[in-house]
């Protein structure tokens, strides 16, 4: 953990930025309750999960090991896409959704959100590289989703989120980035109060921070390689 907010920072202060400016979500998808109860008591708050049954699973295992004051302590972000059927948890349960990509989806979580609990934070994801198999939707069909998002009740449109195409190309990555970037800005220039750009993972992290991320998204750099694990029905 202290080696990948060590990276946060050196790549901010390189940037000229203030560390403080960009937010650690730590991607526990796949991993143990456990190993997410270890970076718990390392100082880290926020976890960032895929799949919808695996993280309810997990939640509950956690309130056991935790208690269920320190449980609630937790901020659980869904960053995988979401399916129809599981819009209902994820308002439930969640407190940020990165993966907005459709207006059906956002409004069933607008409409799911208990009304006892603070809005839902969510993100439209940007299909930046426009690759058929990624989910997100394209640059052009962003500005209209955003609005429509933004206006539902129960719900606060925070900002974009991205997953360019793996490369080890360092100016294709803040190109990527950049992209998403100035989206951002001209979403901002138009009237919407957004304030986060969920860019970087743990291979390009340095680059999304270059181009303005504001939370970056690990979990090989924390957890290790992983396993693929499909969500339950």
């Amino acid at each position: 953990m202290q080696a990948v907010t060590e990276r946060i920072a050196r790549a901010a202060r390189a940037a000229g930025r203030d560390p403080a400016s960009v937010r650690l979500l730590a991607v526990s998808k796949t991993r143990p309750a456990a190993r997410v109860e270890e970076a718990y008591r390392a100082g880290q708050a926020a976890f960032g999960e895929s799949y919808v049954q695996e993280a309810l699973g997990k939640m509950d295992e956690l309130a056991a090991l935790l208690g269920e004051e320190r449980a609630r302590a937790l901020e659980w972000h869904l960053v995988g896409p979401l399916q129809s059927n599981k819009t209902r948890p994820a308002a439930e349960r969640f407190a940020w959704v990165h993966s907005i990509e459709r207006e059906r989806i956002a409004r069933r979580l607008s409409e799911q959100r208990p009304a006892a609990c603070a809005p839902l934070n969510v993100l439209v994801q940007v299909n930046v590289s426009g690759e058929a198999s990624k989910s997100g939707v394209l640059p052009g069909g962003v500005a209209p989703l955003a609005r429509a998002v933004a206006a539902l009740p129960r719900l606060r449109l925070r900002g974009l989120m991205a997953v360019p195409e793996p490369t080890g190309d360092t100016g294709l990555q803040r190109a990527r980035f950049r992209a998403v970037r100035d989206l951002f800005e001209r979403l901002r220039s138009a009237g919407l109060e957004l304030d986060t750009l969920s860019l970087g993972m743990s291979d390009d992290m340095e680059a999304a921070i270059a181009e303005g991320s504001t939370m970056v998204r690990i979990g090989t750099a924390i957890f290790g390689a992983r396993q693929k694990v499909r969500d339950a029905a």
